[in-house]
């Protein structure tokens, strides 16, 4: 594991549960408050010296203040925890990392993860990407798109970001390997549970550990959508499951590009009236003519 600095240090003790369910880290949302209000007087929240004075100086009560002062202070807990990581085969990235991904930086903002564990090849982060997400029990024709998705992907050298649940995301994901492709799987389960596979990188949010919830599921859906130039939706159910939802959001918040395989379900034209598009499996061939806005495809 590469030599951390001190500022990635601060964000691991701060975001992360090192292991223990009732640490009670800080969110996303505070942590990034409490770097912006430390910048702004020159106060460094990874400063070992760091006081309860300090932080209440920002505009925190005493009882925030003494929490992240303890946080901090778990250097032996945090140390325990990467040896654990280095055993599994796991690295953290955290956002005061340059490997960190710009796309998830810029476009989740406050809500952007505080460190991404990662499990694989980490130059796939580097490649141009697209997304997939779909339903678990698909029809046959939104099953093929799925895989398609992944096969054009492959050949077309960019990387397929999904999120290694059963139905679409698998599909899609074994379709780009299968053709030689390269894909990040944004996991909602414990990093130990999967084997380095080549090609292949696993994300996870926060803790390498950290067993599957459904609350996880629905949170890693951001990342899976932010990271992608482009986000397939190879089927939905309307207003129902994480597909929905993570898409709704998207569109909302303006986090990627969603383009629905034009089934001509209720789904695929409820997400046409939020601002999504529409493609059939022809349109595939060029993924990057498919991109509309001013950002360069490449420039991920």
């Amino acid at each position: 594991m590469k030599h951390l600095r001190p500022g990635e240090y601060a964000f691991l003790l701060l975001s992360s549960d090192l292991g223990d369910p009732g640490r009670k880290p800080l969110t996303s949302a505070q942590m990034r408050q409490l770097f912006q209000r430390a910048r702004d007087l020159r106060r460094q929240p990874d400063r070992r010296d760091l006081a309860s004075a300090d932080i209440i100086q920002m505009g925190y009560s005493r009882a925030f203040a003494d929490h992240v002062v303890a946080l901090l202070s778990q250097e032996a807990e945090l140390q325990y925890y990467l040896d654990r990581a280095r055993k599994a085969d796991c690295v953290p990235i955290t956002r005061a990392s340059e490997m960190y991904p710009a796309a998830i930086r810029q476009r989740l903002g406050l809500e952007s993860p505080g460190v991404l564990w990662a499990k694989g090849d980490l130059s796939i982060l580097q490649m141009p990407k697209v997304a997939l997400v779909g339903s678990r029990d698909l029809q046959a024709e939104n099953a093929a798109f799925a895989q398609e998705v992944g096969r054009q992907a492959a050949r077309q050298g960019i990387a397929l970001v999904s999120g290694n649940a059963r139905g679409a995301d698998k599909l899609a994901q074994n379709a780009c390997l299968e053709a030689g492709g390269n894909v990040i799987s944004v996991v909602a389960d414990s990093l130990e549970t999967h084997r380095r596979q080549e090609n292949l990188l696993y994300l996870s949010e926060n803790g390498f550990d950290e067993p599957f919830s459904a609350q996880r599921a629905i949170s890693r859906n951001r990342c899976v959508h932010s990271l992608g130039a482009i986000t397939f939706v190879a089927q939905a159910r309307p207003q129902q499951g994480g597909t929905w939802d993570g898409t709704e959001k998207n569109l909302r918040f303006g986090w990627s590009q969603v383009y629905c395989y034009r089934d001509g379900s209720l789904a695929q034209r409820m997400l046409w009236d939020m601002g999504a598009g529409a493609v059939d499996m022809a349109d595939l061939a060029d993924l990057p003519r498919l991109q509309w806005n001013a950002e360069s495809f490449f420039d991920q």
